[in-house]
């Protein structure tokens, strides 16, 4: 199979159907036996909403689809904050459905997650979701049933406040990036688990080699192509699905039907950003439009200007524009370069702008894995799983094991050359998943280093470890680096209200993220769902939550139920979110009030990901 070009997608997509008045979207039919119903935007309080399998073509070929209301996305759900809305779904597939609210604060049992919060919908069956409205803001909703998320099963939803909000907008417009494949969801999975690089088509080759030879010199070269061999990874591993079977979609349009979004000269335009793709992350640019973000994940943030963001996996941001052109591109490429998302603002429809070509594909580096700073060339007979945390202070793990852990970035300025009995030329026998009982003693200089839960030693789903993970916030992430654009960074967003519990944590929870990248597994501490104990939460505490991203992918984090109220370096509150991005090498620190009773969700939100295990139950008691 040959990897499809951005062109290829592009006119593909051309033949892309149905899509959401609501959001300015229109029907296209391409084939007769291709009939879907306009979806639309609902409002008020009282909603009717059915799921079903639904023909489409987004690609030139008839596939049937799991739509909600018949639409791709479903319809656009607006609410007012304060109000009580009740929501009947209606069951129409032949298996098991649900609806989760992403990011909506509501009691457990309306949470929408078979297995925890309720039983799931059974085929023919309705359940009526109830519950009052209390925040405002840009949010999603979708299936937590198995693959369904990726098969269509997800709609945006728009909370008007209930106060007038700190910034004026004319019009507004929602923008729902997501990733549709011909392919069967459970069909990619069974391929990821038997090869998880099956959709790369951009490994390194010999040209790559050759260059890199040319500017690193061949030494270098040679030791790097080594490692990641030994390693059973590749630097071009960024995303684990591709536009090697992806379409990826602006309001369910492929990049070659142009969705428009329609303005008037002058006006001041509020675009809505919703993620509600199953693997992708998209890096999102207006060229020659600067963007004024004013929320994050439906929370207001202190006004920043941008020329590019990156929007994880279940994020939503608000951006208002002010375009000065008739027509302008919105360009939202793959973190991974292999195809995009692509619509249009217009005073006019049928009016276009030049679509700017996809970014050069990044390469990881180590330091992007959490090992900068090391001469990694220079590592013969170490077992890196062995470096574990040096010094620090004890924590809980989510397990209940204890973990030591050393602060982030307290690894900076680490004499390597001083690692004694490290064959310098090269990395054999280098063990990445057990990293237990080294003699910390014989690195001189090195400092404290990043300490794992026990569970991660010797562990045949812990493939890496990173040994020294710092934040990032200020990291606009690989391949946006020194692009010449401005890029927003989890330094910028700032809410514009103070801590809103403003207690400091009585305990801190330490929670690696891990996976084996050969075997495409995923998990926690190296205990993957089915095998993982609840964490524990008791009602009205708040606790300090800290990640440790130990594999080389990136990974959005999304807590049911509560708010995760991100920290800066030295422990201060950040900003308010649903969903905490995880790149590689990264150690990220955020507060939780445990202030909803009942069994939530805890898990990673790229589906394939917590269908293989990054999943645990929260569970919150009296």
């Amino acid at each position: 199979m040959q990897l499809k070009s951005s062109r290829r997608n592009f006119i593909k997509g051309i033949a892309a159907a149905s899509v959401a008045g609501g959001l300015g979207m229109k029907t296209f039919n391409a084939f007769s036996a291709v009939s879907l119903v306009q979806p639309r935007t609902l409002t008020g309080n009282d909603f009717d909403l059915f799921i079903a399998e639904t023909p489409l073509n987004i690609t030139g070929n008839i596939r049937y689809a799991k739509t909600i209301n018949s639409g791709l996305p479903g319809p656009l759900l607006r609410w007012k904050e304060g109000d009580t809305v009740t929501l009947r779904v209606k069951n129409r597939l032949k298996e098991t459905t649900s609806i989760h609210w992403h990011g909506i604060i509501l009691p457990a049992n309306m949470d929408g997650v078979p297995g925890l919060s309720f039983h799931g919908i059974e085929p023919d069956d309705t359940y009526v979701y109830s519950f009052r409205v209390r925040q405002n803001g840009t949010y999603w909703y979708h299936s937590h049933s198995g693959l369904q998320e990726q098969e269509g099963v997800y709609g945006p939803i728009i909370i008007d406040p209930a106060e007038p909000e700190p910034f004026k907008y004319d019009r507004e417009h929602v923008v729902m990036l997501t990733d549709w494949s011909d392919e069967n969801a459970s069909a990619i999975l069974s391929k990821l688990k038997k090869q998880s690089d099956y959709y790369n088509f951009a490994k390194p080759a010999a040209g790559d080699f050759f260059r890199d030879a040319r500017d690193k010199g061949l030494g270098n070269t040679l030791a790097d192509r080594k490692m990641w061999a030994e390693m059973k990874m590749n630097p071009t591993d960024l995303a684990d699905v591709s536009g090697a079977t992806y379409t990826y979609l602006m309001n369910g349009q492929g990049p070659g039907k142009n969705w428009t979004g329609l303005f008037r000269k002058g006006e001041k335009i509020r675009l809505r950003f919703i993620n509600g793709s199953a693997m992708t992350y998209f890096d999102v640019r207006i060229p020659g439009v600067k963007m004024t973000v004013v929320a994050a994940d439906g929370q207001y943030v202190t006004p920043v200007s941008v020329d590019e963001f990156r929007i994880a996996v279940a994020e939503t941001y608000d951006v208002i524009v002010e375009p000065v052109q008739d027509a302008c591109t919105i360009f939202a490429q793959s973190m991974d370069r292999s195809g995009y998302a692509r619509g249009t603002l217009a005073v006019r429809e049928g009016m276009t702008a030049p679509v700017p070509s996809t970014d050069p594909r990044p390469w990881l580096t180590m330091d992007d894995m959490g090992m900068g700073g090391m001469d990694h060339g220079s590592m013969g007979d170490t077992d890196h799983g062995q470096m574990q945390g040096m010094g620090g202070g004890s924590m809980q793990s989510m397990d209940g094991s204890a973990v030591e852990s050393a602060p982030a970035g307290s690894m900076a300025g680490m004499d390597h050359s001083s690692m004694a009995g490290m064959d310098h030329g090269s990395m054999a026998g280098m063990d990445h998943g057990s990293m237990a009982g080294m003699d910390h003693g014989s690195m001189a200089g090195m400092g404290d280093m990043q300490k794992h839960p026990a569970s991660e030693t010797n562990n045949p789903l812990v493939d890496m470890q990173a040994m020294m993970p710092t934040s990032k916030l200020s990291d606009p992430g690989i391949g946006l680096r020194n692009n010449g654009r401005r890029v927003l960074t989890y330094a910028d967003l700032k809410s514009t209200f103070d801590d809103p519990d403003g207690r400091e944590p009585s305990r801190t929870i330490e929670l690696h993220l891990t996976g084996h990248m050969e075997k495409f597994a995923w998990s926690f501490n190296g205990i993957k769902f089915s095998d993982a104990e609840p964490v524990t939460l008791r009602y009205g505490e708040r606790v300090r939550i800290v990640l440790v991203n130990d594999t080389m992918m990136t990974h959005p984090i999304h807590l049911h139920g509560m708010w995760s109220d991100l920290e800066d370096e030295e422990g201060n509150f950040l900003v308010r979110k649903h969903t905490i991005d995880m790149p590689p090498g990264t150690r990220r620190s955020y507060r939780v009030t445990a202030d909803a009773l009942g069994r939530w969700a805890y898990h990673c939100h790229l589906l394939f990901h917590m269908e293989t295990g990054m999943f645990r139950e929260v569970r919150v008691n009296e």
